[in-house]
């Protein structure tokens, strides 16, 4: 039987065959979507021509430069300066084709004309305004992400290990030599056997009495140091993190294991640039990606430094042997060993944004563009008048918007903890980082394959970006952290939270609706509003919300009932194990409400009426595509019932439609100049025009 639509238009007493009813339906879904939950009809389709250029909604350069002025940063100007400079420069960019040794030294280049040629003093922002020092990351990574990622390896990894875990006489001897670059540095943490767990690497730092020095030594092949950014060509300096062992100082008379510390070992001599005795460097080659950044690998065969080259904020061993420490235990002096080195997942998960950003918008923009069939004797249609396009380029861009202000403030909260030194901002800055870092780099992955896939075959020409992206962008889900690992610690202090909870505790700032509304979440849902399905019920943010957080609260609650269970039978460590899937589950669902709460909030605080409108819809969009995504959770547990479920279907994808009509304004308004841009397909106009011109027509 056809539905009533169809059947109010056929005439009395027809009847339509089923193929006859889907043919017909398939047509009319590229003339008018499907209707909001509550409406008779929905707005028709306008037909795009087909034309080298997009069509604009009226107004639609207004809407993007206000969207574009609450976006920008105060910081943007910092970043047009750059791009200034970088454009320019045509010696500076990067082209399309580049050898391995090229490209490393063209990077090297870059840093150095962005430090000495344009000004930047990298280390000086980062230890007096972390959130300029982010934007210049994301401007350099902008123009090339092997320069940003070899900027952060410089200054956020080097230098961020002098100033953060040295003292004064380490940042008065090593400071201005590494801002203006003239201590090219390495992070000497990861080894061939171990990344993740860095309590367990076995690069020895042995102090000798006699001489006053450390002894830094590989035991084996297993302790090298594996994928040193800087190592392989340019560093000649490494913090290099090692156990430090005291002779004679554990029990009946056993060296002592210390812990793990960080040491500054020089590894190439500061005028031939020749690499010292004791020290072996290897290059570990060609990559996926990144291959302006010289990876390396350190061996060390019983290389001396001074007594004063060890790292000694939270440890420190005096001239006859004896350690002392402000932290009584060797896991509380690691933790605030690796809890000061958060900056890098702020950073990796702020720029990730960034090159989502750029993906999204060279796919928005080559949609808009291409038009291909349409109805019988009618112009071709653009590509992203199709639902199944919308569907895939539509909650992507909202999740690009969502994530935007999600890292802006957790710049923001680093930058506060970074002055004020709060060890409650501190914990939950540690949490939030790790959480956004593997949840953003997760979904900027994947991102960039779909948008490829978007683009058909014009998305695999290299010109057109997205191979580079894919390959650079990668390896952001592995380093400073492998998102699996960085997930589970997010478990962990939810875990955690949650115990204090029980316990009568406080909560930290960004769990505060567990402490809040704990019973309401694990109390069963109401009947009434489980039916609920209205547009306004379904786009107001207190149930968008609630419904978020409600998940995350029922996961937290089965999966503390879940690990007392099997912890009596396989012990705390089999018990997380069996655990797993369900605690990343978890972590994921809490970062989730954590994003979706701060972008309700920037609408909010949106000044501009019409402004506030568009980011509304864009939000609704973000919100309602989770959920549907996770529809069956919710109904398993009756949160949602079934016509809810349905209106829940149809309002994400009448939203896909309302923010397609001004997706040319939505990445617009991330301001980014062709110069980042770079592909031919992803220009704002003429772009046929220049990928013609590029393959030499």
């Amino acid at each position: 039987m056809p539905p009533p639509a169809a059947a109010s238009r056929s005439g009395a007493g027809e009847t339509e065959s089923p193929a006859a009813c889907r043919l017909r339906r398939l047509s009319l879904h590229l003339l008018q979507p499907s209707p909001a939950p509550g409406d008779q009809a929905g707005p028709a389709l306008a037909l795009a021509a087909c034309a080298g250029r997009a069509r604009r909604v009226e107004g639609g350069a207004d809407v993007a430069a206000a969207l574009a002025a609450y976006l920008r940063g105060r910081h943007r100007a910092a970043q047009m300066r750059l791009f200034d400079f970088f454009r320019a420069r045509p010696d500076l960019q990067t082209p399309v084709e580049l050898t391995t040794a090229a490209h490393r030294e063209l990077c090297f280049r870059q840093l150095r004309a962005l430090v000495r040629d344009a000004g930047v003093r990298p280390l000086t922002l980062m230890a007096t305004d972390p959130a300029e020092y982010f934007a210049v990351m994301e401007a350099a990574g902008g123009a090339d992400i092997s320069l940003g990622v070899k900027l952060g390896v410089q200054y956020s990894l080097w230098g961020g290990s002098v100033i953060n875990l040295g003292t004064k006489k380490h940042r008065d001897k090593f400071f201005d030599g590494i801002d203006n670059l003239d201590y090219p540095g390495c992070f000497a943490m990861t080894e061939l056997h171990h990344g993740s767990n860095v309590q367990a690497l076995q690069t020895s730092a042995t102090f000798d009495p006699v001489t006053d020095e450390f002894i830094i030594n590989t035991p084996n092949d297993g302790a090298i140091k594996w994928w040193i950014g800087n190592a392989a060509v340019h560093g000649k300096f490494a913090t290099v993190f090692a156990r430090l062992i005291l002779p004679l100082q554990g029990k009946g008379g056993e060296p002592a294991d210390m812990g793990i510390h960080a040491f500054i070992v020089p590894i190439r001599d500061l005028e031939t640039h020749a690499v010292l005795p004791g020290i072996e460097i290897n290059d570990c080659g060609h990559k996926i990606g990144l291959n302006g950044v010289d990876n390396g690998a350190l061996r060390f065969r019983s290389v001396r430094i001074p007594r004063d080259n060890l790292l000694n904020r939270f440890g420190d061993v005096s001239r006859d042997g004896k350690y002392t420490s402000s932290l009584p235990t060797i896991n509380k002096r690691f933790a605030a060993t690796l809890g000061e080195l958060v900056g890098g997942r702020v950073g990796i998960a702020y720029c990730s944004v960034g090159v989502l950003k750029v993906a999204v918008t060279i796919a928005v923009r080559y949609a808009l563009l291409r038009h291909q069939f349409g109805p019988p004797k009618q112009p071709e249609i653009s590509v992203l008048d199709y639902q199944s396009h919308q569907h895939k380029l539509m909650p992507m861009l909202a999740s690009s918007y969502a994530f935007h202000f999600a890292t802006v403030q957790l710049v923001d909260k680093y930058s506060e903890m970074k002055k004020t030194n709060d060890e409650d901002l501190i914990a939950d800055v540690h949490v939030l980082s790790s959480g956004l870092k593997a949840y953003i780099t997760s979904y900027t992955a994947k991102s960039i394959s779909i948008c490829r896939e978007a683009c058909g075959g014009h998305g695999y020409a290299a010109v057109n970006r997205f191979g580079a992206l894919r390959n650079d962008h990668d390896i952001f889900q592995t380093f400073e952290g492998d998102n699996t690992v960085l997930l589970q610690q997010v478990a962990g202090d939810l875990l955690k939270q949650y115990q204090e909870k029980f316990k009568g505790g406080t909560l930290s700032v960004t769990w505060n609706y567990l402490r809040d509304s704990m019973g309401t979440y694990l109390s069963q849902p109401n009947p009434v509003t489980a039916r609920w399905e209205g547009e306004d019920h379904l786009r107001d943010p207190n149930f968008q919300l609630d419904a978020f957080r409600y998940r995350t609260s029922r996961l937290l609650h089965s999966v503390a009932a879940r690990l007392q269970k099997h912890s009596k039978t396989l012990g705390g460590f089999g018990a997380w194990n069996r655990c797993l899937n369900h605690l990343l589950t978890l972590a994921e669902s809490h970062i989730e409400s954590v994003i979706l709460a701060k972008f309700i909030e920037s609408v909010k605080s949106c000044p501009d009426e019409k402004t506030r409108e568009v980011l509304k819809l864009v939000c609704d969009l973000y919100a309602l595509d989770r959920i549907w995504k996770d529809i069956g959770t919710y109904r398993n547990v009756d949160y949602v019932a079934p016509n809810k479920a349905k209106a829940i279907h149809k309002l994400t994808d009448y939203l896909s439609y309302q923010v397609r009509l001004v997706a040319q304004e939505l990445v617009d308004a991330f301001d980014l100049p062709d110069l980042i841009i770079r592909a031919p397909i992803g220009m704002q106009s003429e772009a046929y025009a220049q990928y013609t011109q590029y393959v030499g027509f």
